[in-house]
């Protein structure tokens, strides 16, 4: 077939530039519509090849390991939380203690169709590309699932492709996993502000409670405050902060209530709750003692290290009062004022110690352990680790046989208010001394690691631990004490082996080492079968070495006498609810 000529060719594009383009687009609208279909679907089998492999070769990272590690965190006798140790304050709980009205008041501030989404946002998703391409403002609004998967999983990087990849995970995750495994994982690891990991650290550090009691109000609060966290954190100590989070709590309430996760009458009844004080006062730093104390004891008690016991993820419970203590903190702080106004620290360099020790006679327990008045700037606690000189607060057992751990004593001239205090208790128990202890059990994940039994005893026999609270309620000299006692201790064969309260009434005795206006030390310990409790004061000053100190003579102004019998009869008062 013979081919068009050159000039044939340029004579039919001028007859077609003759044509009108309407008319030339209406003749070829069919040719082109076919080759612009074909092509937007080349485009889109090319985009879900893409997506698909890309789906398919995404794995579901593991969480990275700062968002796993679990504190250690220390309750005392009543469940009180009192601290915790650990590089992350974070402990996990099981989504089955959390309450459901707790879950669904996140869901509610978060992600209101977390149940039957596919774990993610399109339009969020969509906005955030289109803030990306234009450079405008970074958008949040990601799903729960995409928070896990952003928080737990990836890197804070802000960017296209992060964002990417955090869909294609958060997708997979949705498909791979139940909700409620997400849910929980989300929960473990969110940011609550105060320092908080995790809706465990967050119910303590807001409301003092383990997740599992949390209220309906403070289950939306804490959901509220998830939403900016460094913001919120200050509920309950700033009024303008406590105002604006009061509404976004009100907003997710009315959500649980229309969406039928709460009652009408759950939302009538909910009161905005009260926060923990934030930031924590001077009590909260003091509790480090007590905690140092227990910490050693529950790494000994398990076989490990104070560093692993920190990152273990336990609940170590103490023997510990924390009322008590902090009101002794308070009680210790007025003390070291004095009636003069002058503070712990005179002048001349001469600092005032005071150590509280109480214990519970025949078991050993600690119900409290005062061990400074400043633990960031002395973490040395006096109580456990003070030699304090004894002076004549050994005279009591000066005409008695010791037996057991109480065999030193007399060899010590410098013991510990935790040592002496251990010595007094065993007289109040009629002879029977008990090896102080500050752990009653040790949790983790629900299970028991530890739990302490008493080491018990005889160190004196039961008349001598007469002998020895007969002098300690000052009815006379050592020797009228001694005689008085003889005469009217009871025959040891007709002893029972058991401390009795008839056995030992309450003594009160103040002693020291010094006399008059030179006192260097001051015990003044109160006691019965139930509770022995020592105050122990005592001064020091800088010694002639660089950071040595030597023994100092104690203030005289208020008296150091009176000044450690009225704090030991107010402690006093607080541990037993007596008037004394």
């Amino acid at each position: 077939m013979k081919r068009p000529s050159g000039s044939h060719r340029a004579r039919v594009r001028a007859q077609l530039r003759r044509i009108p383009l309407r008319l030339r687009l209406r003749r070829t609208r069919g040719r082109l519509l076919r080759r612009l279909l074909l092509t937007l679907l080349a485009l889109i089998a090319t985009l879900c090849t893409a997506a698909v492999v890309a789906y398919r070769l995404t794995d579901i990272p593991d969480p990275h390991p700062e968002t796993v590690t679990q504190s250690t965190v220390f309750v005392d006798d009543k469940g009180s939380y009192l601290g915790r140790r650990g590089p992350v304050d974070r402990q996990e709980v099981p989504l089955s203690q959390v309450p459901r009205y707790v879950q669904d008041a996140v869901i509610a501030a978060e992600n209101r169709s977390f149940r039957t989404d596919d774990g993610v946002s399109p339009r969020a998703i969509a906005r955030a590309v289109l803030a990306s391409l234009t450079g405008g403002e970074r958008q949040g609004g990601s799903t729960i699932t995409q928070q896990y998967v952003k928080n737990a999983l990836l890197t804070p990087e802000q960017s296209l492709s992060r964002k990417a990849r955090e869909a294609l995970i958060a997708i997979k995750l949705d498909r791979t996993r139940s909700k409620d495994d997400i849910l929980a994982g989300y929960l473990n690891t969110v940011y609550f502000g105060r320092g908080s990991a995790g809706i465990q650290a967050a119910s303590r550090n807001y409301f003092g409670v383990d997740t599992r009691n949390l209220t309906v109000s403070q289950g939306a609060a804490l959901a509220s405050i998830v939403n900016i966290p460094s913001y919120y954190e200050k509920a309950g100590s700033d009024p303008e902060v406590t105002a604006t989070l009061k509404s976004r709590w009100t907003w997710v309430l009315d959500a649980m209530a229309t969406s039928g996760a709460i009652t009408a009458k759950q939302r009538a009844d909910a009161t905005f709750p009260a926060f923990r004080f934030y930031p924590p006062g001077t009590t909260e730093g003091q509790r480090q003692y007590m905690i140092d104390v227990a910490a050693k004891e529950a790494a000994d008690r398990l076989g490990i290290t104070e560093d692993q016991l920190a990152r273990g993820g336990y609940t170590v419970h103490t023997t510990f009062d924390l009322a008590l203590q902090d009101a002794t903190t308070e009680a210790v702080k007025n003390l070291k004022a004095g009636k003069s106004g002058k503070q712990n620290k005179d002048s001349k360099g001469t600092t005032l110690h005071t150590a509280v020790v109480a214990i519970k006679p025949g078991d050993g327990a600690v119900r409290l352990l005062y061990g400074g008045s400043d633990y960031a700037r002395q973490p040395f606690n006096d109580a456990v680790g003070g030699a304090v000189e004894a002076g004549e607060a050994l005279a009591p057992f000066g005409k008695v046989r010791l037996d057991g751990p109480l065999t030193e004593l007399r060899k010590t001239a410098a013991p510990t208010p935790l040592q002496l205090a251990s010595a007094y208790a065993t007289a109040a128990a009629n002879g029977l001394y008990a090896t102080p202890y500050t752990i009653t059990k040790i949790t983790r994940d629900g299970r028991q690691a530890y739990t302490a039994h008493p080491d018990t005893r005889r160190a004196l026999d039961e008349k001598e631990a007469f002998m020895v609270n007969a002098y300690m309620s000052k009815t006379g000299t050592p020797d009228e004490a001694t005689e008085k006692a003889t005469d009217r201790a009871p025959d040891k064969e007709a002893i029972p082996s058991t401390p009795t309260a008839q056995k030992a009434p309450q003594t009160f005795f103040t002693a020291g080492a010094g006399g008059g206006i030179t006192r260097r030390t001051l015990w003044s310990t109160t006691q019965d079968p139930q509770l022995t409790l020592t105050v122990a004061l005592f001064a020091d000053r800088p010694g002639e070495k660089k950071n040595t100190t030597v023994p100092a003579q104690l203030p005289n102004d208020p008296s150091p006498v009176e000044s450690a019998e009225e704090t030991a009869a107010q402690i006093w008062r607080l541990a037993t609810g007596g008037t004394q």
